[in-house]
């Protein structure tokens, strides 16, 4: 039985659910819990059952690493070795959406790091969050809460119908506040194995220097970090990209026959010119605001698979800041399968 912690909106019984929340940690349960990204599903960092349960209950890839996430400096450097030259560095950015990869710990199960030599960790900036991690008084390895290639939760009902009945307690907070994963930024050669809302501008100015982008998952045989190796957040239904001119979508899907047949995914801009010849539209926001983009997204994919429609086509954004983060998961979302053109576009759906 899963237990249901309310915590929308405080009250006096917060402490006491999160203590509650900290006894499950500490006893080898499992709890989903919200981060200012994504709600997480986590266990003890250092209880390699219970973390082997996170793998079991997410059906997901043993070689796939966890993430650790902690609550201090101390914490972090209980997990893994932190290059004195950047612990200052850390000590500033964090709490955040960043990640880093480190070597671990002899204390760190494999489980965790994927059988690899090196941890990846960060400190969540949300509440509860720390909190939880504080009162378990143990890190806490926490991958994102979705069954393995589903979108990420970024809200607590979505967590639910992922995994109530499957782990011993979630707690409710509503929607997350960035609503995409934590950029992974291996230090030993300041490479972004993952991007998110932490942006290669943020990494030059506060690291003094541009990082690698090295998050391509082609020939990758032992992903160093989470999101690269396998299909990601995909909806169960078929969703296909379109790149270019969004003015020119609507033409190339009348000439296929496809009008009707399809949800469309967008900007609130492309969305008003889609609804002529989509089925429905999934409003993302305004195309000028793209943290309110990323935001939406997950949640977008999830609502793809509760409409009538028989695929999804979502378009494309601009690729700077966090619009990379957000190419990165639609990439992964569609499975690489895109077009441009009505020749493109009738491959595909005929494949």
């Amino acid at each position: 039985m899963t237990m249901v912690l309310n915590l929308r909106s405080a009250s006096r019984t917060k402490t006491r659910s999160i203590r509650s929340a900290a006894d499950i940690i500490r006893s080898g349960g499992i709890v989903v819990f919200p981060t200012e990204t994504v709600y997480g599903i986590g266990a003890s960092a250092f209880n390699e059952d219970a973390c082997r349960k996170i793998y079991r209950i997410k059906g997901r890839a043993p070689d796939n690493p966890l993430i650790v996430h902690v609550s201090s400096m101390k914490m972090a450097k209980s997990v893994g070795d932190i290059p004195a030259r950047y612990s200052r560095i850390l000590s500033h950015e964090w709490p955040g959406p960043l990640t880093v990869v480190v070597k671990a710990k002899e204390s760190v199960p494999k489980t965790v790091t994927g059988g690899l030599r090196t941890v990846a960790m960060r400190m969540p900036d949300n509440s509860i969050a720390l909190e939880l991690i504080k009162r378990s008084g143990v890190p806490i390895a926490a991958p994102s809460a979705n069954i393995s290639k589903r979108p990420s939760s970024t809200d607590a009902t979505n967590a639910k119908r992922y995994f109530m009945g499957k782990v011993d307690a979630i707690i409710d907070s509503g929607s997350t506040e960035i609503g995409i994963e934590s950029t992974v930024l291996r230090l030993s050669d300041l490479s972004i194995l993952r991007p998110g809302s932490y942006t290669p501008e943020h990494v030059r100015e506060a690291f003094g220097r541009w990082p690698k982008m090295a998050f391509a998952s082609k020939g990758v045989s032992r992903p160093p970090s989470p999101g690269m190796k396998y299909r990601h957040y995909s909806p169960e239904k078929p969703i296909y990209l379109f790149i270019g001119d969004i003015g020119r979508l609507p033409s190339i899907i009348k000439r296929s026959g496809s009008s009707g047949k399809f949800t469309f995914i967008g900007s609130k801009e492309s969305c008003a010119a889609m609804k002529s010849c989509s089925a429905g539209v999934l409003d993302l926001g305004n195309r000028s605001r793209p943290h309110e983009i990323a935001h939406n997204l997950f949640s977008a994919l999830i609502a793809l698979d509760s409409k009538k429609s028989k695929f999804g086509i979502i378009e494309s954004f601009d690729e700077s800041g966090i619009g990379i983060a957000i190419m990165n998961r639609i990439r992964k979302a569609c499975s690489n399968k895109y077009f441009s053109d009505e020749k493109g576009f009738c491959n595909l759906i005929e494949g």
